[in-house]
Formats: structure tokens, sequence, C-alpha cells
């Protein structure tokens, strides 16, 4: 899993500067993040890596080393 690709899709869905976006940031506090934005974060994280998250899946984000890790698990099985 490219961090830098994480970094990219989540720099421009939530518009902030990628030098923010660290593993250990959290989605809310430090990027801003409300429930719309992890929304519309999560359709472009499915369409950049084709494949789907489960909704369920999506109040488990809370950093951005989550949907890292996350991502990472999910190809490991595909």
């Amino acid at each position: 899993m490219e961090f830098e690709k994480v970094r990219d899709v989540i720099a421009e869905t939530l518009a902030c500067d990628a030098a923010q976006i660290t593993m250990e940031a959290s989605l809310k506090d430090d990027l801003g993040a409300d429930s719309l934005d992890s929304v519309e974060l999560v359709m472009a994280l499915e369409e950049a890596f084709n494949l789907t998250i489960e909704e369920d899946k999506l109040a488990e984000f809370h950093t951005v080393g989550d949907i890292v890790n996350y991502l990472s698990a999910a190809q490991d099985c595909a």
C-alpha cells in the first residue's frame, strides 16, 4: 500500500495540504473532516483503489493510518 497515493486522495478530497497528512493525523481533529467529508473520502478511495469499503468500516477510520492499514489488508485479501 502506498501511503503517498492515500495521502494524495485525502489531500484532493478534503482540500488540505498534503504536508499535514501523516499516518498519525486524525481525520477529524487534524484534517477537519466531518461526516460528509468522510463519506466522500470513502467514495474517492474506492475509486482510486478499485475496491469496495464496507459502510460499517467508515466509523473505524479515525486516522490516516487506519485507512492505510485497512486498504493494505483489503488488497492482501484480493
